[in-house]
């Protein structure tokens, strides 16, 4: 498979970008060796290999949810730059 600089044409216009003509054959050639470099990935042997999600182990630690008394009120807004009616107040972002 191979991009051509009517595909780079293409996904541009959907991009809404403004590509020179030397930008196009610019962009076509490296997304081509791209390709090109992937292609040599399906020279592997990978019969033995089993398929994994991520190369690294990885597992969420999560900690026991406890139930326990919240910070009263005042001391919360302690560090805050306004509060009302129980609130934080910040400044409006919508007219």
């Amino acid at each position: 498979m191979s991009i051509t600089t009517k595909d780079v044409e293409h996904v541009a216009r959907l991009a809404r970008l403004n590509l020179t003509q030397e930008e196009k054959e610019t962009f076509t050639e490296q997304l081509n060796s791209i390709l090109q470099y992937a292609e040599k990935l399906n020279e592997l042997n990978t019969e033995d290999v089993e398929a994994t999600t991520h190369v690294l182990h990885l597992s969420n630690v999560m900690r026991e949810d406890v139930v326990k008394e919240s910070l009263p009120s005042e001391k919360v807004f302690l560090n805050a730059p306004d509060e009302e009616d129980g609130q934080f107040k910040v400044p409006a972002v919508l007219e």
